[in-house]
């Protein structure tokens, strides 16, 4: 029985929009994750193993796509483990519990391009599309560090 799904993919206008953004500056790009209990994918997807949770396709993604996100220059500048929203909806009205969050680095946004347009990182993401049943990305420009708010 399959689970709801979310957000997994960028749609196809979201994706151009990032195209039509600058890509000779540096991103940072926020991961939010939520998995599912058990992974699911594609049908004619050759497994390494039966009843994978979420977590462990995810971990396998990791591992399939960690050098090419290296190759481009990409680094995990910080990671965290989501433990409650201050901010944001309640459990009442829909609270997104996330299992994952982190902070991706690349030098430039076509850095980022040139990943995930890799014949290999597309091979790879087929375990992030199993393992994901809903995420955010967030595409950010670093500022000068900055000791104050605004």
């Amino acid at each position: 029985m399959s689970e709801t799904i979310g957000y997994v993919d960028p749609s196809r206008e979201a994706f151009d929009m990032f195209k039509a953004l600058p890509r000779d500056v540096p991103v940072n790009m926020i991961n939010f994750l939520r998995f599912r209990k058990l992974a699911e994918y594609e049908k004619g997807h050759v497994l390494e193993g039966e009843n994978l949770t979420g977590a462990e396709a995810y971990a396998n993604y990791g591992r399939d796509s960690g050098s090419i996100f290296k190759r481009v220059g990409g680094t995990i500048v910080w990671r965290g483990e989501p433990k409650l929203m201050l901010i944001g909806p309640s459990a009442k009205r829909g609270y997104e519990a996330w299992d994952m969050t982190f902070v991706a680095s690349y030098p430039t946004a076509g850095a980022f391009l040139e990943m995930v347009t890799d014949p290999d990182y597309q091979i790879a993401v087929k375990h992030r599309q199993a393992a994901v049943a809903d995420s955010r990305l967030i595409r950010c420009h670093p500022q000068d560090d900055n000791d104050v708010f605004g």
